[in-house]
């Protein structure tokens, strides 16, 4: 394959990658705390070697999938009445939970109580207290009440802290499925001190269905326009093979 074919190639590999992510935008539309990504490309300039650039022509341009930039904009709140469901008003709070492999930061209020009294995500992972333990209700315990700096309440006292932390630079949280991320070691999370909980609601998702439908359309066409490149890159490079092996 010539350069051409590889330059064809890489634009292949983009549109696929940008299909990708907005089809898995839109399929967590209704995914509590999910933050909508956008696949970020950049053109790699390459000199063609023992050639030189025809008369107005431009170095060689592949492009390079480089990373995925994660949408912090605002997401609906929706109301459930669920004293467990919270949401976090700061745009750039994360709650803790505890999972098998360490700790984990989401956005996705929706908590529930485990047999044993523990305030757990809907994966049973524990909610993190201010205090790094997890979050326990006391038993007989009948009237939850959290309020907006994160400390839990119940008729017998108070029952902890949530911990909500916030970061110096979100965008480098990596994802680990749809609602939690992992921070890096370099980047330890930060206690927010007013984080603005709101109980009995939660934060829905920032996707725009309409806006992704309409990118995903445009992606969709991209990718067949490319495909076509290809295939007719893949019949000139045939047509060029038959004509040299008829003048041998």
């Amino acid at each position: 394959m010539d350069s051409p074919g590889y330059i064809v190639l890489s634009r292949l590999i983009a549109a696929q990658r940008a299909t990708a992510v907005t089809a898995h935008n839109i399929a967590n539309a209704d995914t509590p705390g999910f933050r909508s990504s956008r696949p970020i490309f950049a053109t790699v300039l390459e000199r063609q070697i023992g050639a030189e650039a025809p008369r107005g022509g431009r170095d060689l341009a592949f492009a390079q999938d480089r990373a995925t930039w994660r949408d912090a904009g605002p997401a609906p709140l929706i109301r459930t009445g669920n004293p467990l469901d919270i949401a976090i008003s700061d745009p750039e709070g994360f709650f803790a939970v505890q999972t098998p492999n360490g700790e984990r930061f989401t956005r996705a209020g929706r908590f529930t109580l485990d047999a044993e009294g523990g305030v757990v995500d809907p994966e049973g992972r524990a909610v993190l207290t201010a205090e790094g333990a997890p979050l326990r209700i006391p038993p007989g315990a009948a009237r939850i009440e959290i309020r907006g700096d994160g400390a839990v309440t119940t008729e017998q006292g108070i029952a902890g802290q949530l911990r909500v932390v916030r970061f110096e630079d979100a965008q480098r949280l990596q994802a680990e499925g749809d609602r939690n991320f992992l921070a890096p070691d370099d980047m330890p999370p930060a206690p927010v001190e007013r984080p603005g909980l709101v109980q009995g609601a939660m934060e829905g998702s920032n996707v725009r269905a309409v806006v992704e439908l309409t990118r995903l359309t445009d992606d969709m066409r991209h990718f067949q326009m490319v495909t076509q490149m290809a295939e007719r890159e893949g019949e000139r490079l045939g047509t060029a093979v038959d004509r040299i092996l008829r003048r041998r």
